[in-house]
C-alpha cells in the first residue's frame, strides 16, 4: 500500500513553550548556568596542565572528563538559548541529525568516562599499593579512547535508523534538541525496531556502564567501612557519596528518558527530564568532583596568585 507523506526539510523545536510562556526569563538563568558550566570545567583543565603535582591518573580522567562536559553541554545550550530569544525555532533535517548524533556520543562517552573514574577510584581505595601499576597512562588512555569509541558507534546506530525513517505532515519536536525519543514520535512508520535498539544497545551503554559504577561503588563503600579511622572513614565517605549524587542525577534522568514505556509520556516532560542530564549534570560534575578538592584548589589559589605577581 503507498502512503503518502509530506517531506519534512526541517523541524520546530518547542523547547519549553509547553511549560511556560515566558520563555525569555528562562534565558538568563541558562546563559549563567552555561557559563558557570564552562568555566568551570575550563578551569580545571587549565589546573591539570599547569600543575605537575595533580599529573596522576584521577586528574588525567578528571581533565578529560571536564573537556567532554564542555563539549556535550555545548550541544544543546546555545541552541536552547538562541531558541528562548527567537520567535524562530526551526533546525533543519541535517543540523537535526547532526545534533542528536553528536548529544549521543558526548552522552554515550561520559557513561563510559563515569565507569572509569569509578574503577579507578576503586584501585586508589582498595588496591592502593598497586594503583600505580593498574592505572599507568597507558590504561587511562585505553579507558578513554574505548569510551568515545562505544559513545561513537552507540551514536551513529541510532542517528542512522532515527532518520531513516518517513516523517509525517508535524514537524514540532516536543524538546529543546533533537533526541531519540521525540523524534521518533514524529514517524509515520512503526517504530518497533527503533525502540528495540533503545532498550538493547542503550541499554548496553546506559545500564551496562552503571552496572559498573555501582559494583566500583560498593567495593568502595565495602572497604571504606573496614576502615579503623574515624575520620578517614568519613573523608572517604564524603567523597563517595557527592560522586554517587552525581551519577544518580545522570543516570537516573537518562534511564527514565529512553527507557519509560510511550504512553507516559506528557507534553513538556521531555525537556524538563532532559535538563538533569544534558544541563544540571554537567553544571555539578566540577564542583563534586574537582573543585571540592583541596588539592586542586590549593593548585588553583597557586596559579591566580602567580598570574597576580605577573
Amino acid at each position: 500500500m503507498n502512503i503518502n507523506h509530506t517531506v519534512v526539510t526541517g523541524f520546530i523545536l518547542l523547547g519549553f513553550s509547553a511549560v511556560t510562556n515566558h520563555q525569555v526569563s528562562l534565558f538568563p538563568i541558562f546563559l549563567c548556568i552555561y557559563t558557570i558550566t564552562v568555566g568551570g570545567n575550563l578551569s580545571i583543565i587549565i589546573t591539570y596542565k599547569l600543575s605537575p603535582s595533580l599529573h596522576t591518573p584521577m586528574y588525567f580522567l578528571l581533565a578529560n572528563f571536564s573537556f567532554l562536559e564542555i563539549l556535550y553541554v555545548s550541544c544543546t545550550v546555545p541552541q536552547m538559548l538562541s531558541g528562548l530569544l527567537s520567535e524562530c525555532k526551526v533546525i533543519s533535517f541535517s543540523g537535526c541529525a547532526i545534533q542528536m548524533y553528536f548529544v549521543l556520543l558526548f552522552g554515550g562517552t561520559e557513561c563510559y568516562m563515569l565507569a572509569a573514574m569509578a574503577y579507578d577510584r576503586y584501585n586508589a581505595i582498595c588496591h592502593p599499593l598497586l594503583y600505580t601499576v593498574i592505572m599507568n597512562e597507558r590504561v587511562c588512555i585505553q579507558h578513554i579512547v574505548g569510551s568515545y569509541i562505544i559513545g561513537a558507534a552507540n551514536a551513529l546506530i541510532h542517528t542512522v535508523f532515527t532518520f531513516s525513517l518517513p516523517f509525517c505532515a508535524s514537524n514540532e519536536i516536543d524538546h529543546f534538541f533533537c533526541d531519540i525519543p521525540p523524534v521518533l514520535e514524529l514517524s509515520c512508520q512503526d517504530i518497533l525496531i527503533n525502540e528495540l535498539l533503545i532498550f538493547v544497545i542503550a541499554g548496553c551503554v546506559i545500564i551496562g556502564s552503571f552496572v559498573v559504577t555501582m559494583i566500583s561503588y560498593v567495593e568502595i563503600i565495602s572497604k571504606i567501612l573496614k576502615l579503623h579511622s574515624v575520620s578517614s572513614r568519613k573523608k572517604t565517605f564524603a567523597t563517595c557519596s557527592s560522586h554517587l549524587i552525581v551519577v544518580s542525577v545522570f543516570y537516573g534522568s537518562a534511564i527514565f528518558m529512553y527507557f519509560r514505556p510511550r504512553s507516559s509520556h506528557r507534553i513538556g516532560q521531555n525537556s524538563v527530564v532532559s535538563l538533569m542530564y544534558t544541563v544540571i549534570a554537567p553544571l555539578l560534575n566540577p564542583f563534586i568532583y574537582s573543585l571540592r578538592n583541596k588539592e586542586v584548589k590549593s593548585n588553583m589559589k597557586t596559579i591566580i596568585l602567580r598570574q597576580i605577581k605577573f
